[in-house]
């Protein structure tokens, strides 16, 4: 009996076939190589690595980097949710090697031009490949414990989720599972279930971390739920914000300073006022600071409250414009260089709505420990929020920000904006 129980509790974790070709050693081993051989080949043919002059070096090296830096961005933003890597993979890709492109030409080192644009092509192809040829094994399989919280979690497009019927896995490969730990219903056979699934090293998962994981959001409901620790932001890559933000505010302003005199002689001609809206709002640890808008409103009607969507008669023709493709968040990029503002972040809110909702709206003022941005998780996950209600949404995917402030999702963001820019979907 205890042979067949050890059995039984096996790691049912995906094959290890499986993990070879989503895994690093593959990228390494196949994905890199062929990126590598297939331009050189092509251009220098079988005897270039007998001999590697500079511009050889340089631009196999080029590849190199870009490869790493798409393997690991890709495999990193692939964890939030929503992250859909077919649509990522081309800004990813092309990203990365303009990156690498940039960085010769103002090193001022020779390249091959060719065989760099041929990598791109391959590195694009390889990716694409691996997306596809990987969707099916990327869904984690996870085992469910029927009680409490647990009965509520749905399946998505990264997890599916089978409930179990007893104490068993009864021989079905997972890859978790989950349970309501702090469910009354827990008796003591589920609690020996789960402690021999963890000794059998299938890890177990509270209800709690795969509802963020699914939802994107961190509920918030009571003052011990917060886990202040959990949501204390890096204060490294804080300070890395600050400077990248400065940076690309520059670079950004002396390229768009053309379009925003355009925009702001457009504003003047459509309606009577100033181009610019300035509005004070609540900014990074609670301190008060003008935010700079293009003016998409009739002068006269500005600032009584929050717009009534996209048929709100206060918009002006123009600002309709402005608002659906983010045009009016240009001006804010002087805010982002004076330290008052972020790229990404949680969206500032007016100081009117910020009493109110400070008021009402259990730890709103926990937002302000990031700077705040001109575009945010709330943003692109939920849209504008106006109402309590939807306010204590927003503040639950703002919490989910902070708790997984990093890099990856600030880039995830960059993606997902960048998407409602083009297309004009999904702006407030």
């Amino acid at each position: 009996m205890r042979g067949k129980r050890a059995g039984e509790f096996e790691r049912r974790h995906s094959r290890w076939y499986e993990q070879l070709m989503l895994g690093i050693p593959v990228q390494l081993l196949v994905g890199l190589p062929l990126v590598l051989l297939i331009p050189s080949l092509d251009r220098w043919g079988w005897g270039f690595w007998e001999a590697l002059p500079a511009y050889r070096s340089n631009t196999l090296w080029a590849i190199v980097l870009a490869f790493f830096a798409i393997m690991i961005t890709l495999r990193r933003v692939n964890r939030y949710p929503g992250a859909q890597m077919v649509a990522y993979t081309i800004p990813t890709v092309t990203f990365y090697y303009l990156v690498a492109v940039a960085a010769l030409f103002f090193l001022r080192e020779e390249y091959t031009r060719q065989v760099l644009f041929t990598g791109y092509l391959c590195s694009l192809v390889w990716f694409f490949a691996g997306n596809f040829a990987g969707r099916r094994y990327r869904k984690l399989k996870l085992a469910v414990v029927p009680l409490g919280k647990a009965l509520s979690l749905k399946p998505t497009r990264q997890f599916e989720l089978r409930h179990l019927e007893g104490p068993a896995v009864a021989g079905v490969r997972y890859d978790g599972v989950v349970a309501d730990l702090h469910s009354d219903e827990l008796c003591a056979t589920w609690e020996r279930f789960l402690a021999r699934c963890t000794l059998a090293h299938i890890p177990v998962y509270h209800t709690r971390q795969i509802q963020e994981s699914i939802t994107g959001r961190v509920e918030i409901t009571h003052l011990s739920e917060n886990e202040y620790g959990a949501l204390l932001p890096s204060g490294f890559y804080r300070g890395f914000k600050v400077v990248v933000d400065f940076i690309v505010a520059m670079v950004l302003l002396v390229v768009l300073s053309p379009l925003m005199l355009v925009v702001a002689g457009w504003i003047r001609r459509d309606s009577p006022g100033p181009a610019l809206f300035v509005q004070e709002r609540l900014g990074y640890r609670g301190v008060p600071f003008k935010v700079y808008k293009f003016r998409s409103m009739h002068c006269d009607q500005q600032g009584r409250g929050f717009t009534e969507g996209d048929d709100d008669p206060r918009i002006t023709r123009v600002g309709r414009v402005l608002r659906k493709y983010r045009v009016d968040e240009l001006p804010q990029l002087f805010n982002v260089l004076k330290g008052e503002m972020s790229f990404i972040g949680p969206r500032p809110e007016s100081m009117t709505l910020s009493v109110w909702y400070e008021q009402d709206v259990p730890f709103f003022s926990y937002r302000h420990v990031v700077r705040p941005g001109i575009s945010g998780w709330a943003q692109v996950e939920q849209g504008y929020a106006a109402e309590v209600d939807g306010m204590i949404e927003k503040l639950m995917y703002d919490f989910y920000y902070i708790k997984h402030f990093s890099l990856w999702l600030d880039i995830l963001i960059v993606f997902k904006t960048l998407k409602t820019i083009v297309t004009g979907n999904g702006s407030r």
